[in-house]
């Protein structure tokens, strides 16, 4: 009974959050591995192309899954959507276990399809440009998931149709790699950076990947709480 029970509360919900984001993990990185094969990977159309494939995949991701769980796909982004509000609380671990295994099989995934031809780039993974310190790296990971976050709060709170969500988020993010990428590589994601780094190897300042987001996305949860609340009171002071 309480199998069934937790598979009608958070089954159907957790498997599209596993999906969404083990898609995400394995599309986005990818495009990173094959321009680095290519020795396109520092060329201003390869930064272009890499987070086309990451803003792309989200958007399709939202409108294919969205109806199912939302698709946040991200756990700093739940933990956002929790502290607004927009999310249930019950719903947040769930979720972020979800997207961490996802993340974690998406690596997997990564090294067996591209092995040694992976270990140049670390299987994709989110790593800092030549003189980005690690507190510089902290709050540019944490200032684009903040803005990553209230574009995905604001998309759930105020549009109802999934397509235009989907441009909402897909396109800040698109926009949030190419200027944060080249820095930081554009983590925004804790389960993006995750996957790629553990089947790598490559566990230098992954902390920056864990710290930034969720710090990011914690701030623009309670803000957007706060402002939600107050456009809420404002509007029923009015009626």
């Amino acid at each position: 009974m309480e199998i069934r029970l937790f598979w009608a509360n958070y089954g159907k919900r957790c498997i599209s959050e596993f999906v969404g984001t083990y898609a995400l993990v394995v599309a986005g990185p990818s495009s990173i591995v094959l321009l680095s094969v290519l020795s396109l990977s520092s060329t201003p159309d390869a930064i272009l192309l890499v987070a086309l494939t990451f803003g792309g995949s989200v958007a399709t991701i939202i409108i294919l899954l969205g109806e199912h769980s939302g698709a946040v796909i991200n756990p700093a982004l739940t933990l956002g959507a929790a502290s607004a509000r927009l999310l249930k609380g019950s719903l947040a671990i769930p979720y972020a276990l979800s997207q961490t295994a996802g993340g974690l099989l998406a690596g997997v995934t990564l090294r067996l399809i591209f092995g040694p031809m992976g270990d140049t780039t670390s299987l994709g993974a989110t790593k800092l440009a030549s003189g980005i310190g690690t507190t510089t790296g902290i709050a540019l990971e944490a200032l684009g998931t903040f803005i990553l976050a209230l574009s995905a709060l604001a998309a759930t709170a105020w549009i109802n149709r999934a397509r235009l969500q989907a441009v909402v988020v897909g396109g800040t993010l698109t926009i949030l790699i190419v200027l944060v990428g080249p820095l930081t590589g554009a983590g925004f994601n804790p389960a993006r950076s995750l996957g790629p780094a553990l089947a790598s190897g490559n566990l230098t300042n992954l902390y920056v990947y864990l710290v930034g987001p969720f710090a990011g996305a914690l701030i623009a949860g309670l803000l957007f709480r706060q402002f939600h609340a107050t456009l809420r009171h404002g509007s029923s002071g009015t009626n």
